[in-house]
């Protein structure tokens, strides 16, 4: 169903939130020309951009993740171990996406909230309604997410169609428009971030419980951006802008820090813990995370028949409703990557074993680090999903330090400490383990064990160069052209002017 720019779309936007299943198809009849008359109608725009970000983040979860190192069969097309089919969600992993099953069709739907905040760009630009605080701060939203979106673009598909100008009466996946070189995004993302910061200023307040973007965001994504940049040609100086926008946070937001517990940073009663700095928010009766139940965790009745060796039990129904379809299970490799020692493992992931008489083997493991809470007999999965949050800060400003040469020691090691717990030693601590050797491994490894299912491992990859991809996933240098994602069908035949990624067969 294609998705059309809708005429006024904050109202409509925030009453859709309240559906766990976001339909952005317009459903107001008001005029683009009726709204934008109160500051309160400013304000719901933006509670609807931001309902907008939420439906995306199923796309931005495989774009950033699916195709790593994590999920997979231990057989290369065989079913997940419960006997679930992948339905081709094993594409992904295995690097066979093309224009009719590209993993993430219609560029993750991300044009139609660009648009949205580009109307709210235009808008705020220009009105005398709002405050001075408002305005800029809701500018400052704006230019994060809209460059937050493009960084999503370009790594995934290279070039791809640059608007900034918002359209009120038209489909944008008509839109005849070719893409833009990646340099081209490039310097939008970099101006975008840019605008966010200077509109922000010295406003480094939350809203919304850390579910909607702010300056700390901001910085988290500059951060990003400028160590992608680093690696491709911006050498210490784009490193040094990086590592300037870390610690910017960390003088200006003295609140945050690390949660003492693993666990206690998906818990659904401790929504804005001190640890998040940009979350995507969902709540018991207002919206859940959809794609866990349809791709992550198994069948009720399914993983029943296995044990959890841990616990020393059978799976129950009762005990273990996760209610789901288990497209895409963790590998059991991915699970054995964690020292028992290590509380993130048992958090993160959950493995499955079969029994006889008192020996368990090992079988399959799926996603366990959002495990929601249990409504009327059922599991709902309410837990926030983390953007950005202190860990993430903290490893990569420890890159930032690789890249100029200093120590990351005490960074890796914070992170460390708080996933060893009472086990942490002198033996767990950089650079004391084998890994260590090699500060860029080093560096992959720990992020991987801490932030597997929160879509950054392919990004992780990406950013570090091609050779990291093909030393850890099943993609090869002689197909180099599969960094990239593929152009979907529908997206080439509504708009005759882009292209197929180059590489892939053509439309």
């Amino acid at each position: 169903m294609k998705k059309q720019i809708i005429t006024i779309l904050g109202a409509a936007l925030l009453m859709q939130a309240c559906s766990s299943k976001l339909d952005l198809t317009p459903i107001s009849s008001l005029s683009n020309e009726s709204y934008w008359k109160t500051p309160d109608q400013y304000d719901a725009f933006v509670t609807g951009v931001h309902t907008a970000f939420r439906n995306n983040n199923s796309a931005f979860q495989s774009l950033g993740e699916m195709r790593s190192d994590i999920f997979g069969t231990e057989t290369a097309l065989g079913p997940s171990f419960t006997g679930e089919a992948t339905q081709g969600t094993e594409r992904m992993w295995l690097q066979t996406m093309d224009l009719d099953a590209p993993g993430v069709s219609n560029f993750g739907g991300f044009y139609f909230n660009i648009n949205q905040i580009n109307l709210l760009i235009s808008k705020a630009s220009s009105t005398n309604l709002l405050t001075a605080a408002n305005k800029n701060y809701y500018l400052g939203q704006a230019y994060g997410m809209r460059a937050f979106y493009y960084f999503q673009l370009l790594r995934s598909w290279g070039n791809v169609l640059i608007n900034t100008t918002p359209s009120t009466n038209i489909d944008i996946s008509n839109l005849a428009k070719a893409a833009s070189p990646a340099e081209d995004v490039m310097k939008l993302i970099k101006a975008d971030l840019d605008s966010s910061a200077n509109n922000f200023g010295t406003d480094y307040t939350f809203r919304n419980q850390k579910g909607f973007w702010s300056k700390a965001a901001t910085q988290m994504l500059k951060a990003e951006v400028y160590l992608w940049t680093s690696y491709r040609g911006g050498g210490n100086a784009d490193a040094t802008i990086a590592k300037n926008a870390l610690t910017d946070i960390q003088t200006n937001v003295p609140s945050l820090g690390l949660m003492d517990n693993f666990t206690d940073v998906f818990s659904s009663a401790g929504k804005g813990n001190k640890e998040i700095i940009f979350a995507i928010r969902y709540k018991l009766n207002e919206a859940t995370i959809g794609f866990i139940p349809s791709l992550f965790v198994p069948q009720s009745g399914l993983i029943a028949n296995f044990y959890d060796s841990l616990a020393n039990r059978q799976f129950d129904v009762a005990t273990d409703n996760w209610g789901g379809l288990l497209r895409a299970p963790v590998k059991v490799a991915t699970f054995r990557q964690y020292s028992d020692a290590d509380s993130r493992k048992y958090a993160t992931i959950q493995p499955a074993y079969t029994k006889s008489g008192t020996t368990y083997t090992i079988t399959g493991a799926f996603a366990k680090k959002y495990q929601g809470e249990q409504n009327a007999g059922a599991r709902a999965y309410t837990n926030d999903f983390p953007i950005y949050r202190y860990a993430d800060l903290l490893l990569l400003l420890a890159e930032c330090k690789v890249l100029l040469g200093e120590d990351p020691a005490a960074e890796i090691n914070k992170v460390r400490a708080r996933a060893y717990g009472v086990n942490y030693t002198n033996a767990y601590a950089y650079p004391n383990q084998k890994v260590d050797a090699d500060p860029k491994e080093a560096l992959l490894r720990e992020r991987l064990l801490e932030f597997v299912f929160e879509g950054k491992r392919w990004y992780d990859l990406r950013r570090m160069g091609d050779n990291y991809v093909y030393e850890h996933t099943t993609l090869k240098p002689a197909e180099a052209y599969k960094l990239l994602w593929p152009v979907d069908r529908n997206s080439l035949t509504n708009n005759r002017s882009l292209v197929q990624t180059p590489g892939y067969a053509q439309f």
